[in-house]
C-alpha cells in the first residue's frame, strides 16, 4: 500500500502561521497534522504502508528543512518518504500526476488540510473506495450520487443546484495505481478542465463510466484546520479523542509542573514549564515553552515560546514567541513579541 498525500497549497487562511511553515505541518495535540493524518491511515490499514509520497508547492517558501520534516513523518509510520514538487497550481488531477512515478498497486490519495474521526479499514478487493460525508452546503463541495445498491453513480463538482449533500472529503483508496495514472494523464492531455483547473473528479468520472465501482466510506466527525479558531477546535477534539484512546502519553515526564494546576485534557511536550499558572481544559503546549503567572484555555502553544502574566483562551501562539501581557482569542506566528 502507497499512500500519495498532495499538500502544495499555501494555507493563506491560517496565516499567519503558514509563514514559516506549511499548513500540514502546524502541529496538533504536539504533531503535525499530516502526522495525524498518516497515523490514523496507518492504523486502519491491513497491509502496510510501503511509501508515502508527499507533494508540495516549489515556491521555494520553506526549504530543506520542511523536506526532512516530511520524510521524518514517514519514518516514523515505518514507510519510506518520497518528496514530489508541483510548480503551478493546476488543479488535484494535475497534483497527484506529480506523484506519477508512486502511483503504483494500492494507493490511497489524502489531502493533508483536514483530520478525521474515522475507520478508515479497506476492503483492498474493492476497485475504490471514496470517503464522504453528509453536509448542510453541498455547493462548496464535490459530491457524489449513490445507486441502490450504494454503489457511486455520479460525480458533481460543487454543484449550484442540490444533487446531493454527500460531499467528498478528500480520502479515496484505488485498487489499481496504474490505472488512476492513466486516466489522470488522459485529463491532462486532452486539456479536460472544470473551474480553469484539472479535477480528480474528471478522472474519477471516467473510470466510473468504463465500469470502475466505487463505493463510499463514512466519518464520524470531520474537523478541518483552514484557519486559527478551526486548529484550535480541533485540537480539542482530538485532546478528547486521544484521552478515550489512551494511545498516547499527553504529559510528559520531562515537564516541570511549579505551583501549577492543569486541567485535563492537556498536553505537556518535554521541557515544558509551568509556574504559577492555570492550563487548561483543551489547551496543547510544546516542547521547552514557558507559561508563567497566567490561565490558558483551549488553545495551542507552540514550542520554545515565553507567555507570562497573560489570560489566553481561544489561542493560537507559533514558535519563539513572546508574549507578556493580558489578552483573550489571539493569534500570533513564529518569533512574535508582545508586551503589555
Amino acid at each position: 500500500m502507497k499512500i500519495i498525500i498532495p499538500m502544495a497549497g499555501r494555507g493563506s487562511r491560517l496565516r499567519p502561521h503558514t509563514l514559516t511553515v506549511p499548513k500540514p505541518l502546524v502541529p496538533v495535540v504536539g504533531k503535525p497534522i499530516v502526522e495525524r493524518l498518516v497515523e490514523d491511515l496507518a492504523r486502519s490499514s491491513k497491509e502496510k504502508i510501503e511509501e508515502i509520497a508527499f507533494i508540495i508547492g516549489d515556491f521555494g517558501d520553506f526549504g530543506e528543512e520542511a523536506e526532512k520534516e516530511l520524510l521524518k513523518v514517514a519514518e516514523n509510520a515505518g514507510s519510506k518518504g518520497k518528496i514530489y514538487h508541483q510548480d503551478k497550481p493546476l488543479g488535484t488531477a494535475h497534483a497527484i500526476m506529480c506523484a506519477k512515478e508512486s502511483l503504483e498497486g494500492n494507493v490511497i490519495v489524502a489531502f493533508a488540510d483536514t483530520l478525521f474521526k474515522a475507520d478508515f479499514s479497506i476492503n483492498t478487493e474493492h476497485d475504490g473506495v471514496i470517503w464522504v460525508q453528509k453536509v448542510a452546503d453541498p455547493s462548496a463541495y464535490g459530491v457524489v450520487q449513490l445507486d441502490k445498491n450504494d454503489v457511486i453513480n455520479n460525480f458533481v463538482e460543487k454543484p449550484k443546484e442540490f444533487v446531493s449533500d454527500l460531499a467528498i472529503i478528500g480520502i479515496y483508496y484505488f485498487r489499481d495505481g496504474e490505472y488512476l495514472r492513466s486516466e489522470l494523464q488522459y485529463v491532462i492531455d486532452n486539456e479536460i478542465k472544470d473551474k480553469g483547473e484539472y479535477q480528480l473528479t474528471t478522472a474519477l468520472e471516467n473510470m466510473r463510466q468504463k465500469g470502475t465501482k466505487f463505493r463510499t466510506g463514512q466519518v464520524e466527525e470531520w474537523l478541518d484546520c483552514g484557519n486559527k479558531d478551526a486548529v484550535v477546535f480541533t485540537n480539542q477534539r482530538y485532546l478528547e479523542y486521544l484521552t478515550d484512546r489512551k494511545t498516547e502519553t499527553l504529559i510528559s515526564e520531562k515537564s516541570n509542573i511549579e505551583n501549577s494546576v492543569v486541567i485535563e485534557p492537556v498536553f505537556l511536550a518535554e521541557g515544558v514549564h509551568l509556574k504559577n499558572s492555570v492550563v487548561g481544559p483543551h489547551v496543547s503546549i510544546g516542547k521547552n515553552t514557558h507559561i508563567h503567572n497566567s490561565r490558558i484555555q483551549n488553545s495551542v502553544i507552540q514550542s520554545d515560546t515565553l507567555v507570562q502574566n497573560a489570560l489566553l483562551k481561544d489561542t493560537m501562539l507559533g514558535n519563539f514567541v513572546k508574549y507578556n501581557g493580558k489578552a483573550e482569542n489571539i493569534s500570533l506566528g513564529d518569533y512574535s513579541e508582545v508586551k503589555k
